[in-house]
């Protein structure tokens, strides 16, 4: 896969590489300077290097991911595509170039795929390590979406902890893999923008994660809901974000159930997505 006109390589924290490492990340942010900071700290906590596609941010994203000590490699890209069908081949492609890019300089046993907006719970690398002798190539993690609630709005600020940042979440479990070992025949496809790659064989379940796409303000939430409407196809996504907008504060999930706090009760009424 070749970079592209507008796309280049930055060595950050070049004393990652070389070097071989048991767990590395990679991430693909836009605009993402408000919780990236903490994103960061957080996944940097469990991984022994990050490789990063930056997508043409117009904030501070590029600034805060090359002066993070985890950040290795930074793919950039300064012109982003808005067309809704090259969107979606451009983010499975993204993934792809990540992918590689980490391949090709950084030698490692495993990976971790995630988004800014995600907190994986427990003790991640822990679980990785323990699940390195077993027969599993890959992990699929249970997510969970957090709320804003009517007593639990107020906007996230980027001086605080995202991981227990809100309440309430709802049921709906999505098991999305986000861990796979290092093998060459685990790719992502390049026309399709799903984030999990293929090749991954023998797969097993654990953690749980916290996602706070829906609920880091209500601004944000209205950005979302715009963002889906402008750059994704309208039948599978636009439609239900346009119905979404003006309902930011919730008193059940966007699939009308009920609301748990985070913990045993809330995983004993999962369901599966």
């Amino acid at each position: 896969m070749q970079l592209r006109d507008g796309e280049q390589i930055l060595a950050c924290n070049t004393g990652l590489l070389g070097q071989k490492h048991f767990l590395i990340g990679i991430t693909r942010v836009r605009n993402e300077a408000l919780i990236l900071r903490d994103t960061l700290d957080y996944v940097g906590k469990h991984v022994d290097a990050i490789v990063a596609y930056d997508d043409a941010s117009t904030d501070r994203t590029l600034e805060i991911l090359g002066g993070h000590p985890k950040v290795a490699l930074i793919v950039t890209n300064r012109s982003w595509e808005a067309d809704i069908e090259a969107r979606r081949i451009a983010e499975g492609r993204h993934r792809g170039l990540l992918l590689q890019t980490a391949r090709e300089q950084l030698q490692f046993d495993w990976i971790f795929c995630f988004d800014a907006d995600e907190r994986v719970t427990g003790d991640l690398r822990g679980f990785i390590e323990g699940t390195h002798s077993s027969d599993y190539d890959g992990v699929r993690v249970h997510l969970f979406d957090a709320y804003m609630t009517p007593g639990d709005h107020a906007p996230y600020q980027a001086d605080r902890e995202l991981l227990g940042f809100r309440r309430f979440f709802g049921p709906e479990r999505r098991d999305i893999l986000m861990l796979w070992r290092n093998r060459l025949e685990v790719i992502f496809a390049k026309h399709h923008h799903a984030r999990e790659p293929g090749g991954v064989e023998r797969v097993g379940t654990g953690l749980y994660c916290q996602h706070y796409g829906k609920s880091l303000s209500v601004d944000h939430w209205e950005e979302t809901c715009d963002y889906y409407m402008r750059h994704f196809p309208f039948d599978s996504y636009g439609r239900k974000w346009r119905d979404r907008k003006g309902r930011a504060i919730h008193t059940q999930s966007d699939f009308m159930r009920p609301l748990y706090e985070w913990g045993d009760t809330l995983f004993a009424n999962a369901v599966k997505m």
